[in-house]
């Protein structure tokens, strides 16, 4: 699998892997028949690996209409985002927030929404997709003196690579991209991780959380794939409520470099650990 577009995440998103790469692509099957990533978000992974079969997807649908604006209309979403960028100043900001709020943000297109959930993204403060439990956008403005708002190269580069291979893009629950896989897949899940203390539990990916019960139910999830012998790696949080669940597998810690927190000081190294299956030959 050779790196055909010099591609990388076109939004900064919570437990992003581009500084953990260099531990996760040693374990990832380069030969694997179709890789899958049911919790896809920034794709660092992905875009990095970039697969000529794959099957991506996330919950959050926000972010999936990204994905299929890019590959299917990247000129409108370009003109979208340089009207973004000429308008540009923390009261368009807010405006811009806000209309997630209103009945007519149902009557947007699709690269509207698209182009607006990307200049939010690189507007917004420390680049935190953040929403509340309405669904509504409410990270706060960062005041950045020239935010890349309108990333051509990248959005053709990987409009081009999603357009040129097998490339599925699905929004929804990730144990129904799990169900039918055949061994030669491979599966790479990076879920919204366990918390490490009451107070580092972070859901605003999407209005829904990620409770220990659903960690347990992916965990049966992981249990299924190696009865079918299909390899897979997954990224979660360094504790022991995940240690304990996958006792039976291989565990790796990894130190990991937590760059979004709305906190300063609670940014830095931290713990993760990967956990990882294959089958033997």
């Amino acid at each position: 699998m050779a790196k055909t577009h010099f591609i990388c995440p076109i939004v900064k998103w919570v437990g992003g892997k581009r500084q953990l790469l260099p531990e996760i692509m040693p374990f990832i099957n380069k030969k694997c028949s179709t890789y899958v990533e049911p919790f896809v978000g920034g794709g660092a992974v992905f875009f990095e690996l970039q697969p000529k079969k794959a099957i991506i997807n996330d919950f959050n649908n926000e972010l999936i209409n990204v994905y299929m604006v890019i590959r299917d209309h990247a000129q409108e979403l370009i003109q979208q985002l340089e009207k973004h960028k000429s308008c540009h100043s923390e009261e368009y900001f807010y405006t811009v927030r806000s209309l997630d709020r209103l009945e007519e943000y149902k009557e947007m297109s699709h690269v509207e929404k698209a182009a607006r959930i990307i200049y939010l993204n690189k507007t917004c403060y420390n680049g935190l997709y953040r929403v509340n439990s309405a669904g509504q956008f409410n990270s706060p403005y960062g005041k950045y003196k020239n935010p890349n708002i309108v990333n051509e190269t990248l959005i053709r580069g990987m409009s081009k690579y999603l357009r040129s291979n097998n490339i599925t893009i699905r929004q929804g629950d990730y144990k129904d991209v799990l169900k039918g896989l055949r061994r030669g897949a491979f599966v790479y899940l990076d879920p919204p991780y366990m918390p490490i203390s009451s107070s580092s539990s972070f859901t605003g990916y999407t209005e829904n959380g990620f409770s220990y019960e659903q960690q347990v139910m992916l965990k049966e999830e992981c249990d299924k794939l190696r009865e079918k012998g299909i390899a897979f790696l997954q990224s979660n949080s360094h504790c022991e409520e995940i240690k304990e669940l996958y006792k039976e597998y291989k565990v790796k810690t990894v130190q990991a470099k937590r760059s979004i927190n709305s906190r300063g000081d609670k940014r830095g190294e931290i713990k993760e650990v990967l956990i990882y299956y294959a089958p033997e030959k």
